[in-house]
């Protein structure tokens, strides 16, 4: 196959920062076209990252049979729509965390992946090194029966990511990016699907299928009647448990996960701390010393999620983690966890990964 052509749909902060920046440096790929509302943001992108076009009109990027692929990188709300009018028009997608924001959408669009041929890598991406060699533990019996795990994704909240972004973008302070995410009539939803689908993306992978979700939301310092904390209880299919935190009030950041079996455990603790085994000293001295060892994932290389894309459109198949199944899947969870705060109840999750 020839240099992939690609448009992207979308000019905001998340192409600014992620997309237009990693197929900059991606060879055999070509972002052709770049679409937005606002024109001076078209501008400065196509400037900085070398896109040769630009259109205020995304069903100009849709209809142009010599793009091959579209990543959609709207506000949330908005993925779907686009995402099935890409596939609709023999388009490979990349589509934009979180999937949807309700389960008729994410039914349709699995059901649309699957009627075509074209590869549909879902955000967010599973590639960090640490979460698939703690994968391959897991499935291995190196920790013994895993009872439970944990991750937490957080950070400072849109206002503190769009600070970096205006830089990039080349805009004063205005306010108006950062608080799309406060709107709930724009987002929709709040710190969960935003930053929390990244903590239940490791979880899922780490131990599979979420069978029911109890959850508590609450907003503790934002501007917004949306969530801006969240944590959620995960049942798991193996019948292990899991929590899973999430947050825009997190002023240091936060990006962990820790998994716990009967014969040890794995913790990965951020903040560039590598992935950590420890295990008992003693089976029957519950006193003795554990053996902590650092574990080192240099033989899995990191691969980003564009990479990825590109690699499974040539060889013709769905990436085998970050798909279309296993974002409905997260989507159910979040669904779930919204519904058992509102509801103060557990909720059960009916789709499954494979």
């Amino acid at each position: 196959m020839e240099t992939i052509s690609i448009g992207i749909i979308g000019a905001g902060g998340i192409a600014a920062k992620l997309h237009l920046p990693e197929l900059a440096e991606l060879a055999g790929a070509e972002v052709v076209v770049l679409g937005g509302r606002r024109q001076s943001r078209l501008e400065t992108l196509c400037r900085k990252f070398g896109v040769p076009r630009s259109t205020t009109r995304y069903d100009e990027i849709i209809a142009d049979e010599s793009i091959d692929a579209v990543v959609v990188a709207l506000p949330h709300p908005l993925h779907v729509e686009w995402g099935l009018a890409a596939l609709a028009a023999g388009k490979h997608v990349l589509m934009q965390k979180p999937l949807c924001t309700s389960l008729e959408e994410a039914a349709a669009f699995v059901e649309a992946t699957g009627s075509t041929d074209r590869t549909v890598l879902a955000l967010p991406h599973v590639g960090q090194p640490a979460v698939l060699l703690a994968r391959t533990w897991v499935a291995d019996g190196r920790l013994g029966t895993v009872s439970a795990a944990h991750a937490r994704h957080s950070h400072g909240g849109p206002e503190v990511y769009y600070a970096g972004i205006r830089e990039i973008l080349e805009e004063s302070d205005d306010g108006a990016d950062s608080l799309w995410f406060f709107d709930a009539d724009q987002a929709d939803v709040g710190a969960l699907f935003d930053m929390g689908v990244y903590a239940i993306a490791a979880l899922v992978t780490l131990l599979g299928s979420v069978v029911t979700v109890t959850g508590r939301l609450a907003t503790v310092a934002k501007p917004t009647r949306l969530e801006d904390t969240a944590a959620l209880i995960l049942e798991f299919e193996s019948g292990a448990l899991g929590t899973a935190e999430t947050g825009w009030c997190d002023a240091a950041r936060t990006g962990t996960f820790s998994v716990h079996g009967t014969e040890g455990k794995l913790v990965f603790p951020g903040n560039d701390g590598g992935l950590w085994h420890h295990r008992p000293g003693s089976t029957v001295d519950e006193d003795a010393p554990l053996i902590s060892e650092p574990v080192d994932t240099s033989g899995i290389p990191a691969v980003n999620s564009h990479e990825h894309w590109i690699d499974c459109i040539r060889q013709g198949i769905q990436p085998p983690l970050s798909n279309v199944r296993s974002a409905r899947h997260i989507t159910e969870i979040m669904l779930a966890g919204l519904k058992s705060s509102r509801e103060r109840r557990t909720v059960e999750v009916s789709s499954r990964v494979k």
